[in-house]
């Protein structure tokens, strides 16, 4: 059944969630949601303050004895309900992100899944945090150590994939027993809104799941990160604002994750499967309409097969169907608001003014925010589109001759979130792969995430892991306690 937008959005909590109830902000203000392929309002959401932010945290402090004492069994079967849940109400909350950040249905739908699967295997993972017992090398003692929950988890999430990057925060936090507030970016507070409904629907205690959209985000987060009851920051965003919350959380000395930018290097080698390469290319760069931290920023095609490889990707881009997310058949949404549209042509305009060639697209149109898939030949390092990242449907495409060239070039970043390469020589794959300076590589594939995987960079691209093994470490602590055998 076709699913109504209006009545899809006129379903979904416009409050506040704090302790278990939906709420007003404070002062009574709200502020609005736009669809970005049409530049209409769709929605009206609270608008928290710093009381609100407080009054969360809070929530967040008195429940997290309890939640932290209740057993792992039980905090497990809640997240594999709420991945049911989640799985059950898949369309909904695909068209009302499609509706708030513009990505086609179609990846709308593929996002819920991926995100429903950080519930599951945190669900997995939940009853298998373990400790030690062993006995020290001098025999007078054993060592006995334990992992527990650090406490209220501050959570901040990006508008790109407003779902998945929630899920990959809370499956881990909840999973190992810590308390919850979660700021969701300002652009799209519908979709997390619809998921804390879910929460609610599985039972999760009062407090320890608490939602607050805000159109101030920084003064809700300076007071929540200066109040000592808050024990840990996980942020996904630009390395900018990331680096402006570290030395604010460094008063409290908050545990932290960061997830921050990338300018992704994605690598064909003349040994390469062209077709491979070329379907590898066009998911890592038009994923989410290019909007992805692990897009690839920077494609270099080996001399011998460049020429090549570009007709074949210009014959794709140009054959991609761009409009409105909703609409059969589209692949390539807008993009989400003016900003990021002045930067993408900003981009385009500096590389085209200093002699590249574009060869597909490389224009905007109306009425929403969109930028035809684009090409751009001829670019060098020197390029405004080779040291910031696109956030785009635009693929910037270098040459090289030979592999310590291409490695060199890769590495020339302050940024080391994900890489690509495609070769058929094995013996290659795994010599680059150990020598690239990015957190994750993706090998003969333009996609890496995955919810068993650790996701996460190195450099400027930020710290920690979400997802894999990992990712629940994030939320844990170790304590260690030195036993005195002789009296056991």
């Amino acid at each position: 059944m076709e699913l109504s937008e209006k009545a899809t959005v006129d379903s979904v909590p416009k409050e506040l969630f704090i302790d278990g109830s939906w709420k007003k902000s404070s002062d009574g203000k709200s502020f609005k949601v736009e669809d970005p392929a049409t530049r209409d309002v769709i929605g009206e959401v609270a608008d928290a303050t710093v009381d609100d932010a407080l009054a969360a945290l809070e929530a967040a402090h008195l429940a997290q004895e309890s939640w932290g004492r209740t057993a792992p069994r039980l905090r497990a079967e809640m997240l594999r309900k709420a991945y049911e849940l989640t799985i059950a109400h898949q369309d909904e909350l695909a068209l009302l992100m499609t509706l708030e950040m513009g990505k086609p249905l179609s990846e709308s739908r593929g996002e819920v899944l991926y995100a429903a699967e950080f519930l599951r295997w945190f669900s997995e993972e939940a009853v298998r945090i373990k400790g030690e017992y062993y006995m020290g090398p001098e025999g007078s003692m054993k060592i006995l150590t334990q992992r527990q929950p650090v406490g209220p988890s501050y959570m901040i999430t990006p508008w790109n994939f407003p779902l998945a990057m929630a899920t990959r925060k809370l499956g881990p936090a909840l999973a190992a027993g810590c308390t919850t507030i979660v700021k969701p970016a300002e652009l799209t507070p519908l979709t997390m809104a619809a998921f804390f409904r879910i929460l609610e629907e599985v039972g999760v205690p009062n407090g320890v799941v608490n939602l607050i959209h805000t159109s101030d985000p920084g003064a809700v987060s300076v007071s929540l990160m200066n109040d000592t009851r808050l024990r840990k920051l996980s942020f996904t965003g630009s390395t900018e604002v990331g680096r402006l919350l570290m030395s604010q959380a460094s008063n409290n000395l908050l545990r932290l994750s960061m997830e921050l930018g990338g300018n992704a290097p994605l690598i064909v080698f003349e040994d390469a499967d062209l077709d491979k390469a070329v379907q590898g290319a066009m998911l890592a760069k038009l994923r989410n309409t290019g909007e992805a931290c692990t897009s690839a920023n920077r494609i270099f095609v080996q001399r011998g097969v460049a020429e090549e490889f570009s007709l074949a990707l210009k014959s794709r881009f140009e054959a991609l169907k761009v409009g409105r997310g909703t609409d059969a058949g589209v692949e390539v949404g807008p993009l989400v608001e003016q900003a990021a549209l002045d930067k993408v042509q900003r981009l385009v305009t500096d590389a085209r003014s200093r002699g590249a060639r574009i060869v597909a697209g490389g224009g905007s149109f109306g009425p929403g925010y969109f930028f035809e898939p684009t090409i751009v030949l001829g670019v060098d390092s020197t390029f405004e589109i080779a040291n910031e990242e696109i956030f785009g449907p635009v693929a910037a495409l270098y040459v090289f001759d030979t592999e310590e060239e291409v490695i060199k070039l890769a590495n020339s970043t302050p940024y080391g979130l994900v890489a690509y390469l495609f070769t058929e020589n094995l013996n290659r794959a795994l010599r680059v792969v150990e020598r690239l300076e990015t957190g994750m590589v993706g090998v003969n594939q333009g996609l890496v995430s995955n919810a068993a995987g650790p996701f996460g960079g190195v450099k400027h691209s930020g710290f920690g892991r979400e997802g894999g093994f990992e990712g629940i470490d994030e939320y844990l602590y170790v304590k260690y306690a030195a036993i005195n055998a002789a009296a056991l």
